[in-house]
């Protein structure tokens, strides 16, 4: 579990407790069930992270919304985004393995993650994760009840795929930028599961890899 879920979870129990003494048990029920949610809300399941040469794996829990074709810094990217509701886990982890390039975090507003423009216009963190052959961008896109965007990586810093790298507290949306060439491996409806979900393959990462492979046996005798 997340440490944040202890934070807000024990104000509530005491106050559940209070109100139950100061008035009667059943009075406590409320804050105890809210409690309980929040404890359930930041819950961190380990997860079976995909080998394959080449694999981008979802950042995020949650439904795959829109598979597009967008402009980053004037190069076309194939874009992913996935919508994370209440219920999904809201830990975050990076898609591919490779070192942190950039990272920028953007002030905006709190649209319905679901909006076409909240990807531009919401509060978000944007990060690029180099390695593997490839540059992935992923995206921590605040929504409309998400206030918080949680990182915990910082530029040079290296991570494996699907590492956790942060969280975004209470509904949200994660986007995925990557080369045009990726072969994408799910569709719009998909259900995906932060680190475990494979969302595209590299052909760049998995020619370097059969590169890598085929020098290696050219020097066993």
């Amino acid at each position: 579990m997340v440490p944040d879920g202890y934070y807000y979870a024990t104000p509530l129990v005491l106050a559940a407790v209070l109100i139950g003494w100061l008035a009667s048990p059943p009075w406590a029920a409320p804050g105890l069930l809210l409690a309980a949610f929040c404890l359930w809300f930041f819950r961190d399941p380990e997860r079976v992270v995909p080998q394959d040469a080449g694999a981008i794996v979802s950042p995020g829990d949650g439904k795959v919304t829109d598979i597009s074709s967008v402009l980053l810094s004037g190069s076309e990217r194939k874009r992913i985004s996935i919508f994370l509701n209440v219920f999904n886990v809201h830990v975050n982890r990076s898609p591919i393995g490779g070192v942190i390039r950039h990272v920028r975090y953007q002030k905006g507003k709190f649209l319905n993650a679901m909006a076409p423009h909240s990807a531009e216009e919401n509060e978000q963190n944007i990060v690029t994760v180099e390695g593997e052959g490839q540059t992935v961008v992923f995206k921590q896109i605040a929504g409309l009840i998400a206030r918080r965007i949680v990182f915990t990586k910082k530029v040079e810093d290296p991570v494996a795929r699907g590492e956790r790298v942060g969280l975004i507290k209470f509904g949200s949306r994660v986007d995925v930028l990557m080369d045009p060439s990726v072969e994408i491996a799910v569709k719009v409806g998909d259900h995906v599961k932060g680190g475990s979900s494979v969302l595209a393959y590299a052909h760049v990462a998995q020619e370097l890899a059969s590169s890598r492979a085929g020098s290696s046996n050219a020097g066993v005798r």
